[in-house]
C-alpha cells in the first residue's frame, strides 16, 4: 500500500526567513491596507523581535513603506511584482500553444523567459529529454549575460538601464568556455543583437549547449519576453542553427507577438 505525504508536510527545501516575510506581506489586504509591528506579531504568530527584523528588511528592500504615524503599508515594489505576475500569466497563456507547436516541429527544447534584474526568469520550458543541462524548470533564473534570451532582452534596454542592471557581479556565476566576462566585452554583441533582432548562445552558459532566441513584442512594440530553442552543440553547429532554427523561432515569436496585440 502506498502512503501519500500529508498535505501539511513541509517541502524539502524551504527558506524560513523568506516564508516569514511572505506571511507578513500576505496580511496586507484591501480591507486592512496598513499594519503596526505590534499588531503583525500576534497575527502571524511570531515573536515581536522577529517581526521587527523582517519588517525592517522588507522596508529596506522597498517592499514596505513606513508611514509617519508608525504604520506600514505595501510599497510600489510589491505592486510592480503583482503587475508582473499578471502580465506573465497572460503571456504564458497566449504563448504556450504556439511554443508547443515549435517544440513538436523541431524536436528540441523550447523556453520562454522574461528579464528580472540581471537574470532571466523562465515562464515556459518544454524540454527535449536528450538535452543535458542544469536542472532548469519554470521559475528558475539564470544570469542574463550568459543566455541567448538574456542577451536578447538586455540588448533592448536603454544604456542607463543596462548599466544599472548589469554589474561585475552579473558575470560571477558559473559559465561555459565562451562566456564574455564583462559588460564592456559584451557591448558590441548587444548592439549587433539589437540590429539583427535575434541572439545566440554558443557554449556561454554551459559546455555543450547552444541556443538561439528571438523577441516577443507587447502591444506597444516593446520587447516583453524572449523565446529560444536550446540544442546540443554536438548535434548542431552554429551555422546550422542560424540557417534552420533561427527562422522558426523568429516566426513563433512573431505569432505570439501578434496574439498579444502587436502589429508591424
Amino acid at each position: 500500500m502506498t502512503v501519500s505525504a500529508k498535505p501539511s508536510a513541509k517541502p524539502e527545501y524551504r527558506v524560513e526567513a523568506l516564508a516569514k516575510g511572505l506571511r507578513i506581506l500576505s496580511l496586507f489586504t484591501e480591507q486592512r491596507p496598513t499594519w503596526r509591528v505590534s499588531d503583525i506579531a500576534p497575527a502571524v504568530g511570531m515573536p515581536l523581535p522577529t517581526v521587527y527584523r523582517v519588517v525592517m528588511t522588507l522596508t529596506a528592500e522597498g517592499y514596505l513603506d513606513h508611514l509617519p504615524n508608525g504604520d506600514y503599508r505595501p510599497a510600489v515594489r510589491v505592486l510592480t511584482l503583482g503587475g508582473a505576475a499578471l502580465r506573465g500569466l497572460d503571456l504564458v497563456s497566449a504563448a504556450t500553444p504556439r511554443l508547443q507547436r515549435l517544440a513538436e516541429q523541431t524536436g528540441e527544447t523550447v523556453n520562454l523567459a522574461v528579464l528580472t534584474g540581471d537574470r532571466v526568469l523562465y515562464l515556459v520550458r518544454l524540454r527535449n529529454s536528450d538535452l543535458v543541462t542544469a536542472n532548469i524548470q519554470v521559475g528558475s533564473t539564470l544570469p542574463a549575460v550568459h543566455t541567448s534570451i538574456g542577451k536578447l532582452l538586455l540588448a533592448y534596454l536603454s544604456a542607463d538601464d543596462l548599466r544599472a542592471r548589469v554589474t561585475d557581479t552579473s558575470f560571477v556565476a558559473n559559465h561555459g568556455p565562451n562566456a564574455k566576462l564583462s559588460l564592456d566585452e559584451l557591448q558590441g554583441e548587444l548592439t549587433k543583437i539589437r540590429n539583427d533582432g535575434w541572439a545566440m548562445q554558443d557554449e556561454e552558459l554551459a559546455y555543450g549547449l547552444r541556443s538561439v532566441a528571438a523577441p516577443v513584442h507587447g502591444p506597444d512594440g516593446t520587447v516583453v519576453a524572449g523565446a529560444n530553442l536550446a540544442v546540443q552543440s554536438r548535434d548542431w553547429s552554429s551555422q546550422r542553427i542560424v540557417r534552420e532554427l533561427r527562422p522558426v523561432v523568429a516566426e513563433a515569436c512573431s505569432d505570439i507577438s501578434a496574439l498579444l496585440g502587436y502589429s508591424v
